[in-house]
Protein backbone atom coordinates (compact mmCIF):
# COMPACT_ATOMS: atom_id res chain seq x y z
CA UNK A 1 0.00 0.00 0.00
CA UNK A 2 1.39 3.40 -0.86
CA UNK A 3 1.16 5.67 2.18
CA UNK A 4 2.68 9.37 3.68
CA UNK A 5 3.22 11.82 0.90
CA UNK A 6 2.75 10.23 -2.37
CA UNK A 7 -0.73 9.06 -1.26
CA UNK A 8 -1.60 12.49 -0.26
CA UNK A 9 -3.00 13.08 -3.58
CA UNK A 10 -5.54 10.48 -3.49
CA UNK A 11 -7.50 11.72 -0.92
CA UNK A 12 -6.47 15.66 -1.51
CA UNK A 13 -9.93 16.92 -2.54
CA UNK A 14 -12.17 15.26 0.29
CA UNK A 15 -9.56 15.57 2.96
CA UNK A 16 -9.27 19.66 2.36
CA UNK A 17 -13.05 19.90 2.36
CA UNK A 18 -13.15 18.42 5.71
CA UNK A 19 -11.02 20.77 6.69
CA UNK A 20 -12.99 23.97 5.57
CA UNK A 21 -16.04 22.45 6.82
CA UNK A 22 -14.04 22.03 9.95
CA UNK A 23 -12.86 25.43 10.27
CA UNK A 24 -16.13 26.65 9.22
CA UNK A 25 -17.95 25.40 12.17
CA UNK A 26 -15.53 26.25 14.56
CA UNK A 27 -15.44 30.14 13.40
CA UNK A 28 -19.17 30.19 13.48
CA UNK A 29 -19.40 28.50 17.14
CA UNK A 30 -16.34 30.78 18.26
CA UNK A 31 -19.14 33.64 17.57
CA UNK A 32 -22.23 31.37 18.40
CA UNK A 33 -20.77 29.92 21.68
CA UNK A 34 -24.12 28.53 22.62
CA UNK A 35 -24.78 26.63 19.64
CA UNK A 36 -23.13 23.24 20.45
CA UNK A 37 -24.60 21.65 17.40
CA UNK A 38 -21.63 23.38 15.89
CA UNK A 39 -19.02 21.76 18.02
CA UNK A 40 -20.35 18.99 17.41
CA UNK A 41 -19.99 19.35 13.20
CA UNK A 42 -16.51 20.52 13.91
CA UNK A 43 -15.85 17.38 16.02
CA UNK A 44 -16.86 15.02 13.62
CA UNK A 45 -15.25 16.56 11.02
CA UNK A 46 -11.89 16.59 12.42
CA UNK A 47 -12.56 12.91 13.24
CA UNK A 48 -12.79 11.95 9.43
CA UNK A 49 -9.82 14.35 9.21
CA UNK A 50 -7.44 12.24 11.95
CA UNK A 51 -8.87 9.00 10.65
CA UNK A 52 -7.74 9.96 6.83
CA UNK A 53 -4.21 11.25 8.19
CA UNK A 54 -3.87 7.80 10.39
CA UNK A 55 -5.08 6.18 6.86
CA UNK A 56 -2.40 7.70 4.58
CA UNK A 57 0.56 7.54 7.53
CA UNK A 58 0.85 10.71 7.50
CA UNK A 59 2.37 11.27 11.12
CA UNK A 60 3.19 14.04 12.65
CA UNK A 61 -0.07 15.87 10.44
CA UNK A 62 -1.93 12.91 12.47
CA UNK A 63 -0.74 13.88 15.49
CA UNK A 64 -1.70 17.61 14.92
CA UNK A 65 -5.23 16.92 14.04
CA UNK A 66 -5.52 14.40 17.26
CA UNK A 67 -4.36 17.19 19.34
CA UNK A 68 -7.13 19.54 17.72
CA UNK A 69 -9.37 16.73 18.36
CA UNK A 70 -8.69 16.44 21.56
CA UNK A 71 -8.62 20.07 22.55
CA UNK A 72 -12.14 20.60 20.64
CA UNK A 73 -13.70 17.63 21.89
CA UNK A 74 -12.80 19.44 25.99
CA UNK A 75 -14.55 22.27 25.17
CA UNK A 76 -18.18 22.85 26.50
CA UNK A 77 -20.93 24.33 24.82
CA UNK A 78 -21.63 28.01 26.03
CA UNK A 79 -17.75 28.19 26.69
CA UNK A 80 -16.74 31.90 28.21
CA UNK A 81 -13.84 34.03 27.78
CA UNK A 82 -12.00 31.72 29.72
CA UNK A 83 -11.34 29.35 26.77
CA UNK A 84 -10.66 31.90 24.13
CA UNK A 85 -6.82 31.11 24.26
CA UNK A 86 -7.61 27.82 23.32
CA UNK A 87 -10.19 28.33 20.58
CA UNK A 88 -7.29 30.58 19.15
CA UNK A 89 -5.01 27.76 19.52
CA UNK A 90 -7.41 25.70 17.62
CA UNK A 91 -8.34 27.83 15.08
CA UNK A 92 -4.69 28.63 14.15
CA UNK A 93 -3.63 25.00 13.94
CA UNK A 94 -5.90 24.15 11.70
CA UNK A 95 -4.82 26.56 9.74
CA UNK A 96 -1.17 25.52 10.35
CA UNK A 97 -2.31 21.97 9.11
CA UNK A 98 -4.34 23.20 5.52
CA UNK A 99 -1.01 24.79 4.89
CA UNK A 100 1.32 21.88 6.03
CA UNK A 101 -0.42 19.68 4.24
CA UNK A 102 -0.63 22.01 0.84
CA UNK A 103 2.96 21.76 0.88
CA UNK A 104 3.39 18.17 1.19
CA UNK A 105 0.86 18.14 -1.78
CA UNK A 106 2.79 20.43 -3.66
CA UNK A 107 6.26 18.83 -2.87
CA UNK A 108 5.60 15.28 -1.85
CA UNK A 109 8.56 15.75 1.19
CA UNK A 110 7.15 15.57 4.92
CA UNK A 111 8.60 17.66 7.51
CA UNK A 112 6.83 16.62 10.70
CA UNK A 113 8.89 18.64 12.70
CA UNK A 114 7.33 21.76 11.39
CA UNK A 115 3.82 21.24 13.34
CA UNK A 116 5.55 21.05 16.48
CA UNK A 117 4.81 24.89 17.61
CA UNK A 118 1.27 24.65 16.67
CA UNK A 119 1.23 21.28 18.64
CA UNK A 120 2.98 22.88 21.67
CA UNK A 121 0.60 25.93 21.33
CA UNK A 122 -2.47 23.92 21.53
CA UNK A 123 -1.13 22.04 23.96
CA UNK A 124 0.13 25.19 26.34
CA UNK A 125 -3.34 26.60 26.20
CA UNK A 126 -4.74 23.36 27.61
CA UNK A 127 -2.21 23.50 30.21
CA UNK A 128 -0.94 20.51 29.08
CA UNK A 129 3.74 19.70 28.89
CA UNK A 130 4.91 21.05 25.66
CA UNK A 131 6.71 18.50 23.14
CA UNK A 132 10.51 18.34 22.86
CA UNK A 133 12.04 19.38 19.63
CA UNK A 134 13.72 15.60 19.60
CA UNK A 135 9.42 14.38 19.73
CA UNK A 136 10.06 13.26 15.76
CA UNK A 137 13.77 12.06 16.22
CA UNK A 138 15.48 8.18 16.55
CA UNK A 139 18.99 7.63 18.30
CA UNK A 140 20.29 4.70 20.21
CA UNK A 141 20.87 6.13 23.79
CA UNK A 142 22.93 2.96 24.99
CA UNK A 143 26.07 3.43 22.90
CA UNK A 144 29.25 3.53 24.80
CA UNK A 145 32.27 5.77 24.88
CA UNK A 146 35.89 5.02 24.63
CA UNK A 147 36.95 5.71 28.17
CA UNK A 148 39.61 8.34 28.17
CA UNK A 149 42.40 8.67 30.00
CA UNK A 150 41.77 11.21 33.10
CA UNK A 151 44.42 13.18 35.75
CA UNK A 152 42.38 13.73 38.49
CA UNK A 153 43.30 15.77 41.30
CA UNK A 154 42.51 14.88 44.33
CA UNK A 155 38.84 14.53 46.00
CA UNK A 156 38.88 17.82 47.53
CA UNK A 157 40.58 19.37 44.69
CA UNK A 158 38.06 17.96 42.29
CA UNK A 159 34.87 18.85 44.38
CA UNK A 160 36.23 22.84 44.28
CA UNK A 161 37.27 22.74 40.58
CA UNK A 162 33.95 21.19 39.89
CA UNK A 163 31.84 23.92 41.59
CA UNK A 164 33.91 26.67 39.77
CA UNK A 165 33.46 25.01 36.14
CA UNK A 166 29.41 25.08 37.29
CA UNK A 167 29.77 28.53 38.41
CA UNK A 168 31.55 29.24 34.72
CA UNK A 169 28.59 27.10 33.23
CA UNK A 170 25.99 28.93 34.69
CA UNK A 171 27.90 32.59 33.76
CA UNK A 172 27.74 31.79 30.17
CA UNK A 173 24.19 30.15 30.38
CA UNK A 174 22.83 33.26 32.39
CA UNK A 175 24.03 35.19 29.13
CA UNK A 176 22.97 32.64 26.56
CA UNK A 177 19.23 33.05 28.17
CA UNK A 178 19.29 36.95 28.31
CA UNK A 179 20.64 36.84 24.54
CA UNK A 180 23.92 39.08 25.63
CA UNK A 181 26.23 38.38 22.87
CA UNK A 182 24.96 34.63 22.50
CA UNK A 183 28.42 32.96 20.63
CA UNK A 184 30.92 34.39 23.81
CA UNK A 185 28.56 32.60 26.17
CA UNK A 186 27.77 29.22 24.37
CA UNK A 187 31.38 29.69 24.31
CA UNK A 188 31.83 30.04 28.16
CA UNK A 189 29.21 27.10 28.44
CA UNK A 190 31.12 25.14 26.26
CA UNK A 191 34.46 25.52 27.93
CA UNK A 192 32.80 24.52 31.39
CA UNK A 193 31.26 21.25 30.77
CA UNK A 194 34.74 20.23 28.73
CA UNK A 195 36.49 21.00 31.44
CA UNK A 196 33.90 18.90 33.28
CA UNK A 197 33.89 16.15 30.46
CA UNK A 198 38.15 15.71 31.52
CA UNK A 199 37.59 15.90 35.25
CA UNK A 200 35.42 12.85 35.15
CA UNK A 201 36.90 10.79 32.71
CA UNK A 202 36.69 7.36 33.79
CA UNK A 203 33.67 8.19 35.78
CA UNK A 204 29.85 7.74 34.32
CA UNK A 205 29.14 11.09 35.52
CA UNK A 206 31.08 12.56 32.34
CA UNK A 207 28.39 11.11 29.98
CA UNK A 208 26.31 14.16 30.40
CA UNK A 209 29.25 16.81 30.43
CA UNK A 210 30.21 14.82 27.59
CA UNK A 211 27.03 15.00 25.20
CA UNK A 212 26.42 18.56 26.98
CA UNK A 213 29.53 20.16 25.63
CA UNK A 214 29.24 18.13 22.15
CA UNK A 215 25.61 19.79 21.93
CA UNK A 216 26.98 23.85 22.92
CA UNK A 217 29.65 23.32 20.24
CA UNK A 218 26.62 21.80 17.57
CA UNK A 219 24.62 25.18 18.84
CA UNK A 220 27.40 27.16 17.97
CA UNK A 221 29.05 25.81 15.04
CA UNK A 222 25.68 25.56 13.72
CA UNK A 223 24.51 29.02 15.05
CA UNK A 224 21.03 27.21 16.08
CA UNK A 225 18.63 29.91 17.02
CA UNK A 226 18.17 30.70 20.68
CA UNK A 227 14.86 29.14 21.52
CA UNK A 228 13.10 29.21 24.41
CA UNK A 229 13.10 25.37 24.35
CA UNK A 230 16.68 25.45 24.20
CA UNK A 231 16.98 27.66 26.88
CA UNK A 232 15.16 25.68 28.96
CA UNK A 233 17.27 22.55 27.89
CA UNK A 234 20.74 24.21 28.92
CA UNK A 235 18.96 25.16 32.39
CA UNK A 236 18.05 21.48 32.54
CA UNK A 237 21.59 20.97 32.27
CA UNK A 238 22.48 23.42 34.79
CA UNK A 239 20.57 21.50 37.49
CA UNK A 240 21.35 18.40 36.61
CA UNK A 241 24.92 19.37 37.22
CA UNK A 242 23.81 19.93 41.11
CA UNK A 243 23.03 16.52 41.13
CA UNK A 244 25.86 15.33 39.68
CA UNK A 245 28.39 17.19 41.74
CA UNK A 246 26.26 15.92 44.87
CA UNK A 247 26.26 11.82 43.72
CA UNK A 248 28.52 9.58 42.41
CA UNK A 249 26.43 7.41 40.67
CA UNK A 250 24.49 9.95 39.15
CA UNK A 251 23.21 8.78 35.68
CA UNK A 252 22.32 11.51 33.11
CA UNK A 253 18.24 11.20 32.21
CA UNK A 254 18.15 9.49 28.67
CA UNK A 255 15.37 12.16 27.40
CA UNK A 256 17.66 14.96 28.50
CA UNK A 257 20.57 12.93 26.63
CA UNK A 258 18.17 12.63 23.35
CA UNK A 259 17.35 16.30 23.11
CA UNK A 260 20.69 17.14 23.46
CA UNK A 261 21.85 14.45 20.94
CA UNK A 262 19.20 15.98 18.43
CA UNK A 263 20.60 19.26 18.49
CA UNK A 264 23.75 17.85 17.38
CA UNK A 265 22.24 15.95 14.35
CA UNK A 266 20.27 19.37 13.39
CA UNK A 267 24.01 21.24 13.54
CA UNK A 268 26.03 18.64 11.77
CA UNK A 269 28.96 20.59 12.80
CA UNK A 270 32.33 19.84 12.08
CA UNK A 271 33.49 20.21 15.35
CA UNK A 272 35.33 17.66 17.48
CA UNK A 273 32.95 17.00 20.05
CA UNK A 274 29.87 16.77 17.99
CA UNK A 275 31.83 14.49 15.07
CA UNK A 276 32.92 12.01 17.90
CA UNK A 277 29.12 11.94 18.60
CA UNK A 278 28.21 11.44 15.21
CA UNK A 279 30.83 8.62 15.16
CA UNK A 280 29.66 7.02 18.46
CA UNK A 281 26.20 6.87 18.28
CA UNK A 282 25.93 6.21 13.85
CA UNK A 283 23.90 9.98 13.61
CA UNK A 284 23.65 11.08 10.41
CA UNK A 285 22.79 15.06 8.91
CA UNK A 286 19.00 15.42 9.32
CA UNK A 287 17.43 16.47 5.72
CA UNK A 288 16.98 20.09 7.88
CA UNK A 289 18.65 22.98 9.09
CA UNK A 290 17.68 25.17 12.03
CA UNK A 291 17.29 28.05 9.71
CA UNK A 292 15.21 26.33 7.37
CA UNK A 293 12.76 24.93 9.84
CA UNK A 294 12.14 28.59 11.13
CA UNK A 295 11.73 29.68 7.33
CA UNK A 296 9.40 27.34 6.96
CA UNK A 297 7.37 27.87 10.51
CA UNK A 298 7.11 31.47 9.16
CA UNK A 299 5.58 30.68 5.75
CA UNK A 300 3.21 28.01 6.91
CA UNK A 301 2.56 30.66 10.46
CA UNK A 302 1.85 34.06 8.65
CA UNK A 303 4.28 37.15 8.13
CA UNK A 304 7.49 36.91 9.07
CA UNK A 305 9.08 37.72 12.45
CA UNK A 306 12.19 39.46 11.12
CA UNK A 307 10.47 42.65 9.77
CA UNK A 308 12.36 45.15 11.81
CA UNK A 309 15.89 43.80 11.15
CA UNK A 310 15.05 43.45 7.70
CA UNK A 311 14.46 47.35 7.55
CA UNK A 312 17.55 48.32 9.24
CA UNK A 313 19.40 46.66 6.68
CA UNK A 314 17.84 48.54 3.65
CA UNK A 315 18.54 51.78 6.00
CA UNK A 316 21.97 50.67 5.72
CA UNK A 317 22.35 50.13 2.47
CA UNK A 318 20.48 53.45 1.77
CA UNK A 319 22.82 55.14 4.05
CA UNK A 320 25.67 53.69 2.44
CA UNK A 321 24.38 55.29 -0.94
CA UNK A 322 24.06 58.36 0.69
CA UNK A 323 27.85 58.13 2.11
CA UNK A 324 29.19 57.32 -1.51
CA UNK A 325 27.93 60.50 -2.89
CA UNK A 326 28.87 62.40 -0.28
CA UNK A 327 32.27 61.37 -0.83
CA UNK A 328 31.99 62.21 -4.60
CA UNK A 329 30.69 65.81 -3.77
CA UNK A 330 33.57 66.22 -1.37
CA UNK A 331 35.92 65.46 -4.01
CA UNK A 332 34.29 67.02 -6.54
CA UNK A 333 33.58 64.15 -9.03
CA UNK A 334 29.84 64.55 -8.65
CA UNK A 335 27.83 63.96 -11.72
CA UNK A 336 24.42 66.55 -12.67
CA UNK A 337 22.65 64.12 -11.00
CA UNK A 338 24.02 63.06 -8.32
CA UNK A 339 22.97 66.28 -6.29
CA UNK A 340 19.27 65.31 -7.03
CA UNK A 341 19.66 61.61 -5.62
CA UNK A 342 21.49 62.58 -2.95
CA UNK A 343 18.25 65.20 -2.19
CA UNK A 344 15.33 62.50 -2.87
CA UNK A 345 17.92 59.56 -0.86
CA UNK A 346 17.82 61.80 2.03
CA UNK A 347 14.31 62.54 2.06
CA UNK A 348 13.10 58.96 1.33
CA UNK A 349 15.29 58.08 4.44
CA UNK A 350 13.63 60.58 6.31
CA UNK A 351 10.07 59.19 5.81
CA UNK A 352 11.26 55.88 6.70
CA UNK A 353 12.95 56.92 10.18
CA UNK A 354 9.76 58.98 10.69
CA UNK A 355 7.59 55.64 9.81
CA UNK A 356 9.67 53.43 11.95
CA UNK A 357 9.53 55.43 15.18
CA UNK A 358 13.11 56.93 14.60
CA UNK A 359 11.97 60.71 15.14
CA UNK A 360 15.23 62.75 16.11
CA UNK A 361 17.12 60.66 13.09
CA UNK A 362 14.27 61.28 10.66
CA UNK A 363 14.58 65.48 11.81
CA UNK A 364 18.13 65.46 11.82
CA UNK A 365 17.56 64.52 7.62
CA UNK A 366 14.83 66.87 7.29
CA UNK A 367 16.85 69.60 8.78
CA UNK A 368 19.55 69.32 5.74
CA UNK A 369 16.97 68.85 2.79
CA UNK A 370 16.93 72.50 2.19
CA UNK A 371 20.55 72.97 2.42
CA UNK A 372 21.14 70.04 -0.04
CA UNK A 373 18.50 71.45 -2.04
CA UNK A 374 20.71 74.67 -2.92
CA UNK A 375 23.32 71.91 -4.21
CA UNK A 376 24.75 71.96 -7.80
CA UNK A 377 27.86 71.82 -9.85
CA UNK A 378 27.50 75.80 -10.30
CA UNK A 379 26.92 76.12 -6.14
CA UNK A 380 29.26 73.44 -4.26
CA UNK A 381 28.86 72.54 -1.35
CA UNK A 382 30.79 74.44 1.56
CA UNK A 383 33.02 72.25 3.54
CA UNK A 384 31.22 73.23 6.85
CA UNK A 385 27.56 72.13 5.36
CA UNK A 386 29.25 68.86 3.75
CA UNK A 387 30.56 68.35 7.70
CA UNK A 388 27.45 69.10 9.27
CA UNK A 389 25.53 66.50 6.91
CA UNK A 390 28.14 64.06 7.26
CA UNK A 391 27.37 64.50 11.19
CA UNK A 392 23.96 64.03 10.56
CA UNK A 393 24.34 60.65 8.17
CA UNK A 394 26.31 59.35 11.04
CA UNK A 395 24.21 60.40 13.91
CA UNK A 396 21.40 58.69 11.83
CA UNK A 397 23.88 55.08 11.22
CA UNK A 398 24.08 55.00 15.37
CA UNK A 399 20.56 54.85 15.72
CA UNK A 400 19.72 52.48 13.11
CA UNK A 401 22.50 50.10 14.92
CA UNK A 402 20.37 50.74 18.30
CA UNK A 403 17.15 49.80 15.75
CA UNK A 404 19.30 46.82 14.49
CA UNK A 405 20.14 45.22 18.04
CA UNK A 406 16.70 45.28 18.75
CA UNK A 407 16.65 47.54 21.71
CA UNK A 408 13.18 48.45 23.00
CA UNK A 409 11.05 51.72 21.69
CA UNK A 410 10.55 53.00 24.74
CA UNK A 411 14.36 53.12 25.64
CA UNK A 412 15.39 54.72 22.39
CA UNK A 413 12.97 57.05 22.25
CA UNK A 414 13.52 57.81 26.08
CA UNK A 415 17.37 57.98 24.98
CA UNK A 416 16.69 60.83 22.03
CA UNK A 417 14.73 63.00 24.04
CA UNK A 418 17.28 62.81 26.80
CA UNK A 419 19.96 63.74 24.68
CA UNK A 420 20.30 66.04 21.75
CA UNK A 421 21.64 65.27 18.04
CA UNK A 422 25.00 66.22 19.31
CA UNK A 423 25.15 64.55 22.63
CA UNK A 424 24.00 61.35 20.66
CA UNK A 425 27.13 61.47 18.00
CA UNK A 426 29.67 62.32 20.48
CA UNK A 427 28.44 59.44 22.74
CA UNK A 428 28.17 57.40 19.87
CA UNK A 429 31.77 58.22 18.78
CA UNK A 430 32.85 57.36 22.27
CA UNK A 431 30.91 53.83 22.04
CA UNK A 432 32.73 52.95 19.04
CA UNK A 433 36.43 54.28 20.27
CA UNK A 434 35.82 51.97 23.45
CA UNK A 435 34.59 48.96 20.90
CA UNK A 436 38.47 49.68 18.77
CA UNK A 437 40.17 49.21 22.74
CA UNK A 438 37.73 45.86 23.27
CA UNK A 439 38.70 44.56 20.02
CA UNK A 440 42.05 44.91 20.63
CA UNK A 441 41.88 43.80 24.38
CA UNK A 442 40.22 40.54 22.59
CA UNK A 443 42.94 39.82 20.41
CA UNK A 444 45.43 39.88 23.08
CA UNK A 445 43.57 37.68 24.87
CA UNK A 446 43.21 35.37 22.51
CA UNK A 447 47.01 35.49 21.19
CA UNK A 448 47.66 34.71 25.03
CA UNK A 449 45.52 31.35 25.16
CA UNK A 450 46.49 30.11 21.75
CA UNK A 451 50.73 30.98 22.84
CA UNK A 452 49.69 28.83 26.04
CA UNK A 453 48.41 25.90 23.78
CA UNK A 454 51.25 26.13 21.95
CA UNK A 455 53.40 25.68 25.02
CA UNK A 456 51.94 22.74 25.96
CA UNK A 457 52.04 20.85 23.11
CA UNK A 458 55.32 21.64 22.21
CA UNK A 459 56.49 20.23 26.04
CA UNK A 460 57.56 23.55 27.11
CA UNK A 461 59.28 25.34 24.62
CA UNK A 462 59.08 28.57 25.99
CA UNK A 463 60.08 30.68 22.89
CA UNK A 464 56.22 29.94 22.29
CA UNK A 465 55.51 32.56 25.66
CA UNK A 466 58.30 35.27 24.52
CA UNK A 467 55.19 37.88 23.58
CA UNK A 468 52.55 36.83 26.05
CA UNK A 469 53.31 39.10 29.16
CA UNK A 470 54.10 41.68 27.14
CA UNK A 471 50.85 41.50 25.84
CA UNK A 472 48.65 41.16 28.16
CA UNK A 473 50.59 44.13 29.80
CA UNK A 474 48.70 46.08 27.05
CA UNK A 475 45.73 44.73 27.72
CA UNK A 476 45.99 45.45 30.99
CA UNK A 477 46.76 49.19 29.63
CA UNK A 478 43.41 49.31 27.82
CA UNK A 479 41.48 48.02 30.44
CA UNK A 480 42.99 50.90 32.96
CA UNK A 481 41.86 53.39 29.99
CA UNK A 482 38.37 51.98 29.91
CA UNK A 483 37.89 52.14 33.66
CA UNK A 484 38.20 48.35 34.60
CA UNK A 485 40.71 48.76 37.25
CA UNK A 486 39.55 45.29 38.36
CA UNK A 487 39.74 43.22 35.27
CA UNK A 488 43.02 45.13 34.73
CA UNK A 489 44.25 43.51 37.52
CA UNK A 490 43.25 40.09 36.88
CA UNK A 491 44.69 40.34 33.68
CA UNK A 492 48.01 41.46 34.97
CA UNK A 493 48.08 38.39 37.46
CA UNK A 494 47.82 36.03 34.82
CA UNK A 495 51.19 37.97 32.94
CA UNK A 496 52.42 37.89 35.94
CA UNK A 497 52.04 33.58 36.35
CA UNK A 498 53.23 33.58 32.89
CA UNK A 499 56.27 35.59 33.28
CA UNK A 500 57.79 33.80 37.02
CA UNK A 501 55.94 30.29 36.86
CA UNK A 502 56.11 29.97 32.99
CA UNK A 503 59.18 31.63 31.75
CA UNK A 504 61.50 32.14 34.39
CA UNK A 505 60.34 28.54 36.20
CA UNK A 506 62.73 25.59 35.08
CA UNK A 507 60.07 23.33 34.89
CA UNK A 508 56.72 23.56 33.05
CA UNK A 509 53.65 24.07 35.68
CA UNK A 510 51.06 21.22 35.78
CA UNK A 511 48.51 20.56 33.01
CA UNK A 512 45.86 21.52 36.05
CA UNK A 513 47.35 24.96 36.38
CA UNK A 514 47.70 25.36 33.40
CA UNK A 515 43.94 24.82 32.81
CA UNK A 516 43.05 27.08 35.14
CA UNK A 517 45.25 29.90 33.85
CA UNK A 518 42.97 29.07 30.83
CA UNK A 519 40.30 29.52 33.06
CA UNK A 520 40.94 32.45 34.28
CA UNK A 521 41.69 33.93 30.15
CA UNK A 522 38.51 33.05 29.16
CA UNK A 523 37.15 34.06 31.79
CA UNK A 524 38.06 37.46 31.24
CA UNK A 525 37.63 37.21 27.02
CA UNK A 526 34.07 36.01 27.69
CA UNK A 527 33.99 39.30 30.02
CA UNK A 528 34.88 41.29 27.03
CA UNK A 529 32.92 39.47 24.20
CA UNK A 530 29.97 39.59 26.23
CA UNK A 531 29.38 43.00 27.14
CA UNK A 532 30.69 43.44 30.40
CA UNK A 533 32.72 46.21 29.87
CA UNK A 534 30.12 48.26 27.83
CA UNK A 535 27.20 47.43 30.52
CA UNK A 536 29.44 45.93 33.75
CA UNK A 537 26.23 45.51 35.20
CA UNK A 538 24.78 43.21 32.50
CA UNK A 539 27.50 40.89 33.72
CA UNK A 540 28.46 40.96 37.30
CA UNK A 541 29.82 37.49 38.52
CA UNK A 542 32.19 37.38 35.50
CA UNK A 543 35.22 38.89 37.14
CA UNK A 544 34.41 37.00 40.40
CA UNK A 545 35.00 33.96 38.56
CA UNK A 546 38.04 34.95 36.98
CA UNK A 547 39.30 35.81 40.49
CA UNK A 548 38.69 32.87 42.01
CA UNK A 549 40.82 31.28 39.05
CA UNK A 550 43.54 33.41 39.63
CA UNK A 551 43.67 32.67 43.38
CA UNK A 552 43.59 28.95 42.42
CA UNK A 553 46.99 29.82 40.46
CA UNK A 554 48.65 30.84 44.04
CA UNK A 555 48.10 34.34 43.39
CA UNK A 556 47.01 36.48 45.73
CA UNK A 557 44.21 39.28 44.25
CA UNK A 558 41.38 41.75 46.02
CA UNK A 559 37.78 40.03 46.32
Amino acid sequence: MVTGATSLSLVRDELFATIEQAEQSLEQFIVERENGSLLQQAVESLQQVRGTLNLIELTGAELLAQEVLDQATDIPAGAGEERDSQLAALANALYVLRRYLENVDAHRQEMPELLLPAINDLRQAANQPALPESFFFSVRLDQARVPAAANLPETGAQDLLARRLRQMYQVGLLGFIREQNPQASLKLMGRALGRLDSLYAIDPRARLCWIGAAAVEAVLDGQLLPRKARKQLFSRIDRELKQLLANELYEAPRNLQKELLYLVALADSQGPRASELRSVFGMTALPFTDHLLEEEYQRLAGPGQAVMRSLSSAIREELASVKDVLDLIERGTAQVESFGSLHALLGKLAKTLGMVGQTSAANALHAQLPVVAGWSEQSPAAPESLHKLADAVLYVESMVADLERGERRENRQAAAQAMTESESFAQHQLTEARIVVIDEAQAGLAMAKRAITAYLESNGDKLHLANVPLTLQAVRGGLWFLGQERAAVLVGACGDFIQKDMIEAPQMPSEQLLETLADALTSLEYYLEGGGVLRPDAQPSVLDLAAESVRALGLSVAA
